[in-house]
């Protein structure tokens, strides 16, 4: 009885952990956004709210969704696979027809009614690894074989692949690929298929890399940075030099001065620069800290549940997030060439938060059941014991 009791509790503990993860990053993204987003609102939209207010709105509902989604029937969710699926790759293609297809900046990634947007790409970071825990539970028995295990799914990837690319967001889609390939490992899919997937990717991703002068740009900045330090390499010097004026303790909240006209769009995909010279080392040490939180009791949820489908689902979405998180950091830092990927949690973006928070009610949702299975098994054990 012992046993039992202690490993319900320490299970119990651990969704408590990764509820609260969540709700706080949620919380520091706001006032990080609210102080990052308010000059440049002020100036551009001759209102400081602008940004939180929106991002205000898509989070309590964000929050709603975080709830339900850690409370519903995950077997009910598997009959919507179907409609799902072909739902959001009815939304990818909306970008593209005119009077609803939303352009910024060269891309289009939103569809819009009114004031009101929607980046479709978001809806397939949660859809995707949903299809594919299905498919590979579905499919356990048969997944050697290419032409039923394997065919489907890539079929499936590659089609949102092309969908996100064409929007002009190729950073998104090789997330996506990536994220993918993951859940396919954990799924078990043989080691062959990886090495023919790399002979193919490599090459075609070297040369949609080369069809834009953009990220031709970025990447030659990024190998040197004194080739265009007032074009292409400006926002990520712009960032590093905001992250460094920070200092370990940072300069309080609401107090960094290089965040209001330094960094271009600087509440979108370069906020992390604005949190790291308010909050210092510091501040950033422990950001890290929630987010590794958060990933260690999301893939212990995923570990500790007894069902194939659910293990792959939150083993996948904790995945997305964490490499979402990480690749951003990355670019914002300097590690690697600058492309456009939000932090989850932070960027303003409502579709962003959303979907992020959909994803990590999911992902709580497994770690509760998990705990439930553990709980009921060892109660039937200790009734045998009796």
């Amino acid at each position: 009885m012992y046993q039992f009791d202690a490993e319900r509790t320490g299970t119990l503990r651990g969704e408590h952990v990764l509820t609260a993860s969540v709700l706080l990053l949620v919380g520091l993204g706001l006032v990080t956004l609210y102080s990052a987003s308010y000059a440049f609102a002020e100036r551009f939209f001759n209102n400081g709210l602008y940004f939180i207010s929106r991002q205000l709105v898509y989070g309590a509902g964000g929050i709603l969704l975080f709830f339900i989604a850690s409370r519903i029937n995950l077997e009910l969710v598997r009959k919507l696979i179907k409609p799902l699926i072909a739902g959001a790759a009815v939304l990818c293609c909306l970008p593209f027809i005119p009077g609803i297809g939303v352009m910024r900046n060269g891309a289009a990634r939103w569809f819009g009614i009114g004031s009101w947007t929607y980046q479709p790409s978001e809806m397939v970071k949660l859809v995707l690894p949903l299809y594919l825990a299905h498919i590979f539970d579905k499919k356990r028995e048969s997944i050697d074989v290419f032409s039923s295990g394997v065919l489907p799914p890539v079929l499936v990837t590659t089609l949102f692949f092309t969908l996100i690319y064409m929007q002009n967001n190729f950073s998104t889609a090789v997330l996506i690929a990536v994220n993918t390939l993951v859940i396919f490992f954990l799924a078990g899919v043989r080691y062959r298929y990886f090495f023919a997937a790399a002979i193919m990717f490599l090459p075609v991703s070297a040369l949609l890399i080369l069809t834009k002068e953009h990220r031709v740009r970025r990447f030659i900045s990024y190998f040197r940075p004194e080739w265009d330090p007032l074009g292409a390499g400006f926002q990520v010097r712009s960032s590093l030099l905001t992250i460094m004026s920070g200092g370990f303790w940072g300069k309080g909240i609401g107090q960094g001065t290089r965040k209001i006209a330094s960094v271009p769009e600087i509440q979108s995909d370069f906020i992390f620069s604005a949190f790291a010279e308010e909050a210092g080392l510091l501040g950033v040490a422990l950001c890290f800290i929630l987010f590794a939180v958060f990933a260690f009791q999301g893939y212990r949820g995923a570990w500790k549940s007894g069902s194939r489908f659910k293990r792959l689902l939150a083993a996948g979405l904790v995945t997305s997030i964490v490499s979402q998180t990480l690749l951003n950091i990355a670019v914002v830092s300097g590690s690697v060439p600058a492309t456009g990927i939000p932090l989850p949690f932070f960027s303003a973006g409502g579709s962003s938060l959303a979907t992020t928070l959909v994803c990590a009610g999911l992902i709580v949702n497994v770690s509760r059941q998990g705990r439930e299975e553990i709980a009921g098994n060892a109660g039937w054990e200790a009734q045998d014991e009796r």
